[in-house]
């Protein structure tokens, strides 16, 4: 339902239906004591709780997503979401991410190339700049994430399955979607 009310989306806003650019990020979400598996600490946002590998396209529209502990670091968690991704879009020829994803997955996805002809490109800051800047084609998933917090049942990790998490994070762009068509 989802990948048919997305290919919709972007028809009616004048795309293709299948997009040929992604965007990934993740974003840490502290969990509640009923989340009892695959939680972690993520050191560098100083959360306890689980981390949600989001892939979108430049309208911000979901296209796959990923839950785990956040004690995962975010280049081993793309992994699990971009293993997906040739099932799941196949005329994607470009991933925009944050310079978390450097290293050793820029490797991995250069070998992934070959087969799927995928591209990912670091979105860095401009060089000298101090503080919050909105990046290009960056800012897209950002909102995406701000969208998925503001429903109640996301803001907060409260599921005991990562899955069950994964499949609300779907329902609320799948909700959103449909109020978009009225």
């Amino acid at each position: 339902m989802l990948r048919k009310l997305r290919r919709g989306e972007r028809l009616r806003v004048g795309r293709k239906a299948d997009p040929s650019a992604l965007i990934i990020d993740s974003q840490s979400v502290k969990a509640s004591s009923s989340a009892t598996a695959d939680v972690g600490y993520d050191a560098g946002k100083k959360i306890k709780g689980r981390k949600r590998h989001l892939l979108v396209d430049s309208q911000g529209n979901l296209i796959d997503v990923v839950v785990h502990a956040a004690d995962i670091q975010d280049r081993d968690g793309a992994k699990l979401v971009l293993k997906r991704l040739a099932s799941t879009v196949t005329r994607v020829r470009l991933i925009w991410a944050d310079g978390g994803y450097r290293g050793k997955l820029l490797a991995w996805v250069h070998d992934l190339r070959k087969h799927h002809r995928i591209t990912m490109r670091v979105v860095d800051k401009e060089p000298g700049s101090k503080g919050f800047a909105v990046l290009p084609k960056r800012w897209v998933i950002e909102r995406t994430n701000a969208w998925m917090v503001a429903c109640r049942r996301l803001a907060r990790e409260y599921e005991r399955c990562t899955k069950n998490t994964e499949a609300f994070i779907r329902l609320a762009m799948i909700r959103l979607l449909i109020r978009r068509q009225k």
